[in-house]
């Protein structure tokens, strides 16, 4: 079992909340954190026929039926088990805990707002960050584009598994079976079509009337759709910051996958050297970068506070971190070896808010400060 940066915050909420939730994708590592973190709790999965047959027809003995401590896997399948579970939370008499995961991310949470308000603290934990590949000895190569294509999804790396042929049985064992159960989706070779366009369009502002025609649906079921991959954790859209520089700042939001395995297996990326000249390969990296970052924030317990800037005359900054009181904006750059035009985009955006900081993640080697700015080697993201 790997160890996750995450760990440490969800035994420390465990001591002032009775009930954690752990959400994220399927398989990135929710259940056996929670069992490695809590291994005195007992552990049911609702993934199981006949636990979820139990937890349906008769909730209140499943909860009821020792005095143990509970993990409760993909609770999702049965989410009026929350509505149960609350009588045991407000049971002053009762010192019982609960770790609830699931891989639905704004289903479950809407339900846990309802049910659980100021009883829970909700976490959300996606598959390995480089960081954790590191702390975990788990980089079989120092190459960029391997990094990419073998994505952190932790099985991928446990069996030392081919990433395309795993990722494959992923997409359709995982993905297809979760679209199926939160819309009616009749076609769902349709639907790959619709996912593999929109792997495409990774990192640009989104046009989902543009991406509907490409696919031969609607509008509103192109939205539809993009809504159930966020809802799955599988995708995610990256809003752009409103701050006032400008009255003319685009509105758009870019859309990112939450993996960068499964976004080359969409784009049919198998080898990593494909990645050397792939016309899409600095957008795979801006994805990269854009989920590392997100997962520094949740691994620390933290809300992301995310955002990329663009203006109407193309002005554009990657990233953008709302500190609050500062902005802090970030270029990424696929390229081994820095440019000074990489700064362009922190140079305009500097003299807006009459600051000079920023930062340039690149694909090269080597971190080092240049003119004012931080250079950052993806090594060391």
């Amino acid at each position: 079992m790997y160890a996750r940066q995450l760990e440490e915050k969800l035994r420390t909420a465990a001591d002032k909340y009775r009930a954690i939730v752990l959400l994220g994708p399927r398989q990135s590592g929710k259940t056996t954190l929670a069992r490695r973190a809590f291994p005195q709790f007992r552990y049911v999965s609702l993934e199981d026929p006949d636990l979820r047959s139990r937890a349906l027809s008769d909730p209140r003995a499943l909860l009821s039926e020792d005095s143990n401590s509970l993990i409760i896997d993909e609770v999702q399948r049965v989410p009026d088990l929350l509505s149960y579970l609350q009588a045991i939370l407000d049971d002053p008499t009762s010192e019982r805990r609960f770790i609830l995961t699931g891989s639905h991310n704004l289903l479950l949470a809407e339900r846990v707002s309802q049910t659980l308000a100021g009883r829970t603290r909700i976490f959300s934990l996606l598959p390995l960050s480089q960081r954790e590949l590191v702390m975990n000895d788990l980089c079989p190569s120092d190459r960029l584009e391997d990094r990419l294509l073998r994505g952190g999804y932790p099985r991928i790396y446990d069996h030392e598994l081919d990433p395309t042929e795993w990722l494959a049985q992923y997409y359709a064992t995982y993905i297809e079976r979760d679209v199926r159960s939160l819309s009616t989706i009749g076609n769902l070779d349709l639907f790959d079509r619709y996912m593999r366009l929109l792997a495409g369009r990774t990192g640009q502002l989104l046009n989902l009337s543009s991406l509907g025609n490409d696919c031969g649906i609607s509008q509103p079921t192109a939205a539809a759709w993009l809504s159930i991959l966020k809802t799955s954790y599988v995708c995610l859209t990256l809003e752009p910051h409103f701050k006032n520089f400008s009255k003319r700042l685009i509105k758009s939001p870019k859309p990112y996958f939450y993996d960068t395995g499964l976004l080359c297996y969409l784009l049919r990326i198998t080898k990593s050297e494909q990645l050397w000249s792939h016309p899409l390969r600095g957008a795979i990296f801006e994805n990269w970068v854009v989920t590392e970052r997100m997962k520094t924030f949740l691994n620390a317990g933290s809300e992301p506070p995310l955002y990329f800037w663009r203006d109407s005359k193309g002005h554009e900054v990657d990233l953008v971190l709302d500190r609050g009181t500062l902005l802090d904006p970030v270029e990424v750059k696929s390229g081994a070896t820095f440019d000074p035009s990489f700064l362009d985009g922190l140079r305009h955006f500097a003299s807006l808010q009459n600051e000079l900081r920023g930062e340039v993640i690149y694909g090269g080697a080597t971190s080092f400060t240049f003119a004012g700015f931080t250079v950052t080697s993806w090594k060391d993201i």
